[in-house]
């Protein structure tokens, strides 16, 4: 009984024994596997490590752009080329009008041209004698106009214009080389048709003939303008370009010499 009995117990310790180091063995295995799953460093791990914090959030600015530039790329291009328009003139601003020579001095060597003026003749109001001659310049820089426009008054359907009559002008002129007008601005002249108002006036005048600059431009530029019925001419004065209507009529009172 005794020998069975320690057979028991030899057999007992040993599977308890033998279950101990299976365990052990177990442990050791799992560590290993452990280590061995981790494996050799990624190469991409090394390139995202030494990255400079930011950039991948300006590259995530580039892709939504979708032109392949950061935002601060496009703004500052966009700048560069707004400096560059600017300084060819082609910028939204007012340089292209604005650049132009608008002295006094620069308008004295330049006569001005037909095709840079616009004349209008109307009757001045509170007068029933007196027309406004307001030539306007519309060119980009300044220019020079005789002293007055040179003007004849007749019949529009005449055939003979030898026979027109040329109002008296102030006498006495001297001084500037020209009258100067600058861009968007008009010289105003003022011509009365009967100044004494006295009876004998003409009544087949119904035309005032209006060449802007008689020194300088041919008598084809001449242009034409209807005065209407009922007009009446007699000894008609007309004043020097002036800024105002009201100095152009104190200009035409002076008038006393044939022009």
């Amino acid at each position: 009984m005794r020998t069975i009995r320690n057979r028991k117990r030899t057999a007992t310790i040993g599977a308890a024994v033998t279950a101990a180091l299976a365990l052990a063995l177990t442990a050791c295995n799992g560590d290993d596997s452990g280590t061995k799953s981790a494996g050799p460093a990624s190469n991409s791990a090394p390139a995202a490590a030494s990255q400079p914090a930011g950039t991948a959030g300006s590259s995530d600015t580039a892709d939504t752009s979708g032109s392949g530039k950061s935002a601060d790329t496009a703004t500052s291009g966009g700048g560069a080329t707004e400096a560059v328009n600017s300084s060819t003139g082609k910028s939204k601003g007012s340089t292209a009008k604005t650049g132009g020579n608008v002295s006094d001095s620069y308008a004295y060597k330049h006569p001005c041209k037909s095709a840079d003026l616009s004349v209008r003749v109307y009757a001045r109001q509170g007068s029933a004698t007196q027309h406004v001659i307001e030539v306007n310049n519309t060119g980009a820089n300044a220019c020079g106009l005789s002293y007055f426009p040179l003007t004849s008054l007749g019949a529009a359907n005449a055939k003979d214009h030898s026979g027109d009559i040329r109002p008296l002008v102030p006498g006495g002129l001297g001084g500037a080389p020209a009258y100067p007008v600058k861009p968007k601005t008009a010289a105003i002249a003022v011509i009365d048709l009967n100044p004494s108002g006295a009876s004998g006036a003409l009544t087949w005048i119904n035309e005032l003939n209006v060449l802007a600059d008689g020194d300088h431009m041919p008598n084809a530029e001449t242009l034409n303008f209807p005065l209407g019925p009922d007009v009446k001419v007699l000894d008609p004065k007309l004043g020097l370009y002036r800024g105002t209507v009201a100095d152009a009529v104190s200009s035409m009172k002076q008038a006393d010499t044939k022009s």
